[in-house]
């Protein structure tokens, strides 16, 4: 055994029980561990950094714009809630959750969908009056699952397809994981609907919605020939809203209290809803409502740009003890007031009537710099803006459904690659307005592509230095001659892999392995590699085991052995799953 075969070795297990013991971030668990192996002579400058360069990575930061694009124009938000209904059993409102999932996660990375698809669910639970334990990580899951079945449903799938270009020069196509991904789906699925109920026990989530004491009164007003205009209160979804209610309809100059399910909207209605600042937020984003003030469209800025911002009255305020209609709210600060809320309790009064007082907290549509502005003014106690809280482009919905549908068509029928589909996708995106430029920078996660980088570079110090042949003659020994037990073999090594560190850097770091494994038996090396992409992406038994389980780990109220249980039982089926199939398909 080498020195440089050692000190890789060494530093392997280092990242191991760095990510598994401390609390440090994987991104600089993996950049300290690469830069001691460039230090040490490891790695030269240009096989460091050549993990950065992958065209796998590049693939997965610029889908992230990609999914974006979807999110700000309320796509996929629209069609889980026409696709998710109500049903009254637990086994079919998880199957009508899972599903869609899943096919949309084969078409989109999983992570940015799981983030958009987390409030609609919490909220579609509440309102079903079922726990979100119920549904979080199933959701989680079958997002995961579904990503298996293409080369761009995980971001595991493309940097391991890349690896493969790059070593060998192999081309698959999109669909070509395809059949085994679409069996441990479908038995993942079926595993989910069976045991939920028994092994996932009601919890409630981390934060409640209900435990805000801000309530405000907001009123909101039906487009004329819009989504909801002609439709019921229950079949446009504003009947059992999550933090809200809806008090009252005036119409014509008539109030219509106490509203029924039945009741049919029509457009110009003002809808008077009471609740808390989330739920506000949520409203500003459901498609056929707009804010009832008429302040909101002489604001200054488009509305593309703006936020929505919570502002403290302090006592300096030169409107205090004037309504915000004769005190010109809207010319004094350019920002319209939507809400006020006082005290905990609503106010019963339109919003123009409404005298300001010393504490009045106003739920605010402004321009993004205004929070920036008057931070430090004498006029406000405290500025806060509101994250996600842009205005959904709702008008640009088809247009990015279709950009999307482009891209996966380029791919799959290989007239582009996978990254210059996702470049042009990424860039029709921008030139469409379905994203703002800041907003699809701030979409991109750094974290993770640092983490792929610097895993690939830690792959490639085990893959020359002689590490992974160690690995492969200690652990596949067992193995002997039978190429099926070293798939076993290799699939549990990087299902452990997977659990402790993370996905990404489980597989750059699992893939010269699989390919010293292949040439050592003389076998083709496609079984193993595919192996590698189902292992390193189901990784089930832990949060941290990827990164969609810690999005819906704090929502879910899970305890970390709901993981260990629910998720690790998955993690054997699957695991039983692939090792039957991937023979079939790909064979040695």
């Amino acid at each position: 055994m080498t020195e440089q075969a050692i000190l890789t070795l060494v530093t392997v297990l280092g990242v191991l029980l760095a990510l598994t013991l401390t609390a440090v971030g994987p991104d600089l668990v993996m950049i300290a561990a690469l830069t001691f192996l460039l230090s040490c002579g490891v790695l030269d400058t240009g096989q460091a950094l050549a993990g950065f360069a992958n065209e796998g990575l590049i693939t997965v930061g610029v889908l992230f714009v990609v999914a974006t694009g979807m999110r700000e124009t309320g796509s996929m938000a629209w069609v889980a809630q026409r696709l998710l209904g109500r049903p009254t059993r637990l086994v079919s409102a998880q199957t009508r959750m899972m599903l869609p999932a899943a096919v949309m996660s084969s078409f989109m990375n999983n992570t940015p969908l799981v983030a958009m698809l987390v409030p609609v669910v919490l909220d579609w639970a509440k309102k079903l009056q079922m726990s979100p334990s119920k549904f979080m990580m199933p959701l989680s899951f079958a997002t995961i699952l579904g990503g298996l079945c293409t080369q761009i449903g995980t971001s595991t799938n493309v940097v391991v397809y890349g690896l493969l270009r790059d070593a060998t020069g192999e081309k698959p196509g999109m669909f070509a994981i395809a059949p085994v991904g679409i069996a441990c789906a479908v038995v993942g699925i079926a595993y989910m609907l069976l045991f939920s109920r028994l092994l996932l026990k009601d919890r409630k989530p981390a934060i409640s919605l209900e435990s805000d004491p801000r309530e405000y009164t907001v009123e909101m007003m039906v487009e004329p020939g819009g989504a909801l205009a002609g439709r019921t209160i229950e079949e446009a979804g504003l009947r059992h809203l999550p933090g809200a209610y809806l008090m009252e309809i005036e119409r014509d100059g008539d109030a219509i209290i106490a509203v029924g399910p039945e009741q049919r909207l029509k457009g110009d209605d003002r809808l008077i809803f009471v609740g808390i600042v989330d739920s506000i937020v949520e409203m500003q984003r459901i498609h056929g409502l707009r804010p009832a003030t008429n302040q909101v469209f002489k604001l200054q800025a488009h509305r593309d740009s703006r936020c929505l911002v919570e502002a403290v009255v302090s006592s300096s305020c030169p409107l205090v003890g004037r309504t915000i209609r004769d005190g010109r709210f809207r010319n004094v600060y350019n920002a319209a007031v939507i809400a006020v809320a006082r005290d905990g309790a609503r106010i019963k009064r339109k919003i123009g009537d409404i005298v300001l007082e010393t504490g009045d907290t106003l739920l605010l549509e402004t321009n993004n710099s205004f929070a920036e502005t008057h931070r430090n003014s004498r006029d406000f106690l405290l500025v806060t803006q509101l994250d996600n809280s842009a205005p959904v482009r709702h008008e640009r919905a088809g247009i990015a459904v279709a950009i999307l549908c482009g891209m996966v068509a380029l791919a799959a029928t290989g007239v582009m690659t996978m990254l210059n589909a996702a470049l042009l996708a990424a860039c029709l995106m921008l030139a469409t307005r379905c994203v703002t430029g800041p907003v699809a920078r701030r979409s991109i996660d750094w974290q993770v592509l640092t983490v792929i980088g610097a895993a690939l570079g830690i792959g490639k110090a085990l893959e020359i230095s002689g590490g992974a042949q160690i690995i492969v003659e200690q652990f596949l020994g067992f193995a002997g001659n039978d190429p099926w037990l070293a798939l076993v073999i290799i699939y549990g090594l990087t299902m452990v892999f997977t659990e402790l560190m993370s996905n990404n850097a489980a597989a750059a770091m699992m893939f010269p392995l699989a390919l010293a494994t292949a040439e050592m038996l003389g076998v083709s090396h496609m079984p193993f590699v595919f192996a590698i992409m189902i292992a390193a992406s189901c990784g089930f038994a832990t949060p941290i085991g990827y990164q969609t389980n810690l999005m819906v780990y704090g929502p879910g109220g899970y305890q970390f052995r709901d993981f260990v249980v629910f998720g690790g039982l998955l993690n054997l089926v699957t695991w039983a799953v692939a090792v039957t199939v991937i023979p079939v398909f790909y064979g040695f």
